[in-house]
């Protein structure tokens, strides 16, 4: 809360006296906060974020500006050099306004340096909400204890100091996975031998362990005989695996398979993130039954 003060002079007769020092506070009748619809993220999510500002007093404010520093930090080059990073990117014409939960038209929104939007009202009594979304970009860090801190201002002539809310989304440590299958060779004669490949990528910043019951299931169709199964170039035994030779329905027993978490490298002329997954690869070898 804004305090003030000031004091008075008297002068006389060439004297001066000064009065005692009076003091009072601005009542701030604005309150803002902001949140997002998901509190953590991994490499590329779509964020939603919803800002609003509330007002308890019997005034309308008017020409206000909202500016969304969208995450920005700075990071030092190895030039050096200090630049202004932003890890998310805001999706375009995704901004939405609601007064006193009435949808409006949609505001004009500055995508240049975060994004800004002016000209914003409150009605006496009333609240605004803002939503939007933005993406996980490159520039965001997705190792176990990163995090993007987005930061909303308000300014304008009727506000005694600047109206700021401040919310972080974490990243999420979890696995985030994926599969390739690969065939080899793509065309095989009749009772021919023939490799399927299995490739498990993990995008997150946690490796999966027995708890997490990772799993392949395939069922082959031509179905095969006399297979051969190998987990990372060794081969798998016949007790970490099913197959059914009548119906070819294959499946790795729940937790065999692990894969190590993806790893983060920031360039240190960019400021970007690559990331490079962790991988796990599963090949069942077998003949084509005719």
């Amino acid at each position: 809360m804004p305090t003030f003060s000031n004091q008075a002079q008297l002068s006389y007769n060439g004297i001066t006296a000064n009065s005692n020092i009076a003091y009072g506070q601005i009542l701030e009748v604005l309150a803002a906060s902001k949140t997002a619809l998901s509190d953590t993220y991994t490499s590329g999510d779509r964020i939603t974020y919803i800002f609003s500002i509330v007002n308890s007093g019997t005034t309308a404010f008017s020409d206000l500006t909202v500016t969304d520093n969208l995450g920005a930090y700075s990071f030092t080059t190895d030039t050096p050099e200090t630049i202004t990073l932003y890890p998310l990117t805001y999706i375009p014409n995704s901004m939405q306004l609601l007064i006193n939960g009435t949808l409006q038209p949609a505001p004009t929104v500055t995508a240049a340096d975060g994004i800004t939007i002016t000209g914003v009202s409150i009605p006496s009594g009333g609240n605004a909400a803002f939503i939007y979304q933005a993406d996980i970009n490159d520039y965001a860090p997705l190792a176990a204890t990163g995090n993007v801190i987005n930061t909303v201002r308000v300014t304008g002539a009727q506000l005694a100091a600047p109206l700021t809310a401040t919310h972080t989304i974490s990243t999420a440590t979890v696995p985030n996975l994926s599969i390739v299958k690969g065939i080899c060779p793509a065309q095989i004669a009749e009772n021919g031998r023939i490799t399927y490949t299995f490739s498990i990528q993990n995008y997150g910043n946690t490796a999966t362990t027995d708890d997490d019951l990772v799993q392949i299931r395939d069922t082959f169709t031509p179905i095969l005989s006399d297979i051969s199964v190998t987990y990372n170039g060794t081969v798998l035994p016949t007790s970490n695996y099913s197959y059914d030779q009548a119906t070819g329905v294959f499946s790795t027993n729940a937790g065999v398979i692990n894969i190590p978490a993806a790893t983060y490298v920031q360039s240190q002329t960019t400021g970007a993130y690559t990331l490079t997954p962790g991988t796990a690869t599963v090949t069942v070898t077998g003949n084509i039954s005719g």
